[in-house]
């Protein structure tokens, strides 16, 4: 991904967060929690003992209530809604939270969620329907609000900016309506954002599962070495699993032994809390962030987040927010 072209007042995310031109900002995600109690317990330990910043909350799964029972024990934890349209877990599935029935055209012909497989993802892109997903969407987010808690930002699970751009307009809208921030990260709905006045990331996005776990902590020593001035964000998944077994590769992949996802998760926990990386975040200055000060510009900018009105707006959520910024006639 190309950088964003720098504005002579400095990146343009450092600008709008109130940061010096020459300021490193990592945005440092857990990403998967809520997937079991060993993600759990890892992401808390990240976040509390180690450098990681803020989570990602997969209501969906079967491990979400373990996860906002240690959300409600560590208030202080910031965390996002992972939004959740696939499932990569065939001997341990989860669905919709949305009763199937009201929710079809997000189901495979079995029934169940698709897998995040290169045919899984196309399968869903054609059939999805923008009310289908609002109400799935929906349904996410408002399982946090029986917690007490409040989420800072919604990102997605294995669909970069929500694998469809009117899905990723449906998330902007949500976003609006419920004061949260938005993870955006390819390039077309970057310029987007940025045009409108929203932080987003200067840099390349990091999926902790594109590093090879074999020396792991080198190569992380190297990119937070290298790190430029402005926003970057890695999504990191840390477990305290130590073998194969449940859950399964994060994202399939057809060349990726059936083991790789726990030796991921594995290597990013052993890195996010050791004395090293603290020691490599101090030494070169980079100041670590979480999604709360970007959910406080982007609601500052809540008018500006949703895209122009269409004629052919089929997501009652965005038409709704469309008609809150139309001064009416009196």
């Amino acid at each position: 991904m190309p950088p964003a072209v720098p504005t002579p007042d400095g990146p343009h995310a450092n600008r709008l967060l109130g940061h010096p031109p020459d300021a490193r900002l990592l945005l440092l995600n857990c990403d998967d929690l809520g997937l079991d109690e060993s993600v759990n317990l890892a992401v808390i330990e990240a976040i509390r003992q180690g450098i990681a910043a803020s989570a990602s909350l997969m209501t969906t799964c079967h491990a979400a209530p373990h996860a906002l029972q240690l959300l409600r024990r560590h208030p202080e934890i910031p965390f996002g809604v992972h939004l959740t349209l696939v499932c990569e877990t065939p001997h341990l599935r989860w669905g919709p939270l949305t009763a199937r029935d009201r929710v079809p055209s997000l189901l495979d012909p079995s029934g169940e969620l698709y897998a995040p497989t290169p045919a899984g993802r196309a399968a869903l892109a054609a059939r999805a329907r923008l009310d289908d997903v609002e109400r799935e969407f929906r349904a996410q987010i408002d399982a946090v609000g029986p917690s007490g808690l409040s989420p800072t930002h919604l990102d997605f699970h294995c669909l970069a900016d929500g694998g469809r751009d009117d899905i990723l307009d449906l998330a902007l809208a949500l976003g609006a309506e419920y004061g949260l921030a938005v993870r955006v990260w390819l390039p077309p709905a970057l310029a987007r954002m940025r045009e409108r006045g929203l932080p987003v990331v200067d840099h390349g996005f990091l999926d902790s599962f594109t590093v090879p776990p074999a020396d792991k902590s080198a190569h992380y020593a190297r990119l937070l070495a290298d790190l430029p001035p402005g926003l970057t964000e890695w999504a990191v998944h840390p477990s305290l699993t130590t073998g194969p077994g449940p859950p399964p590769d994060h994202r399939p992949a057809d060349d990726a032994p059936a083991d790789d996802g726990w030796q991921v998760r594995r290597t990013d926990y052993e890195f996010l809390v050791s004395a090293e990386a603290r020691r490599l975040i101090a030494e070169h200055g980079i100041t670590v962030l979480d999604y709360r000060p970007l959910q406080e510009a982007w609601r500052a900018a809540r008018g500006r987040v949703t895209p122009d009105p269409a004629p052919d707006t089929r997501c009652a959520t965005m038409r709704r927010i469309r008609n809150d910024r139309t001064p009416q006639g009196g």
